[in-house]
């Protein structure tokens, strides 16, 4: 087939275009049919693949973390009672209403074992929390760095919770050292005191 004869093909009647030019137009249909088919369906699904192949990675990960909790749920169930007997321990070493004077005596029983001699020892208003009152007591001593470490390793060592905070020691020259603390001693709040919070 000659170029020249291209521009004497009739577009009304391609049946009787020589078999090349039939082919070529049957390729170029083809490939515009293809290409126009990939453009409009084809390339959206490749999207949505690579979003759901993403998907499915995250799934399998969330699915690997379960399937890790769920073969260590008879270690996480110990676990957990282990946590409640130490959380009871814990709430027996709180005080009820009753035993508090009686912390508040050991406190200064330790005090005076340690060589202390007390200036200040004022128990303040207790201040309801969740399922606990805080009781803060504001304590000052008079001795020496010795006497103050018995002092605190003695508080630190009763059967009862007590925290210290805010220790201050202060040197004057007619007195030696003083030292200033806020211990705290909790108390469980019963189920009534507990309701009326």
């Amino acid at each position: 087939m000659d170029l020249s004869q291209l521009n004497e093909l009739d577009i009304r009647n391609i049946a009787s275009w020589p078999l090349p030019a039939r082919v070529l137009v049957i390729v170029i249909i083809f490939a515009g049919v293809l290409g126009l088919g990939y453009w409009l369906d084809t390339k959206d699904q490749g999207m949505r693949l690579e979003k759901a192949e993403q998907k499915e990675q995250e799934l399998r990960n969330a699915f690997e973390v379960k399937a890790k909790k769920a073969a260590n749920l008879q270690a996480y169930e110990q676990q957990l009672e282990e946590m409640r007997e130490s959380f009871g321990a814990m709430l027996r070493q709180l005080p009820n209403k009753t035993e508090v004077a009686e912390l508040l005596v050991d406190i200064s029983q330790t005090g005076l074992a340690s060589g202390l001699e007390f200036e200040l020892f004022k128990p303040q208003s207790e201040i309801p929390k969740e399922f606990y009152a805080e009781l803060p007591i504001s304590i000052r001593v008079k001795g020496d760095y010795h006497e103050f470490g018995n002092f605190i390793s003695g508080v630190a060592a009763l059967p009862r919770i007590v925290t210290v905070h805010d220790v201050a020691i202060e040197q004057s020259k007619e007195q030696g050292l003083t030292m200033n603390i806020l211990a705290k001693t909790y108390r469980y709040l019963d189920e009534e005191e507990g309701g009326a919070q």
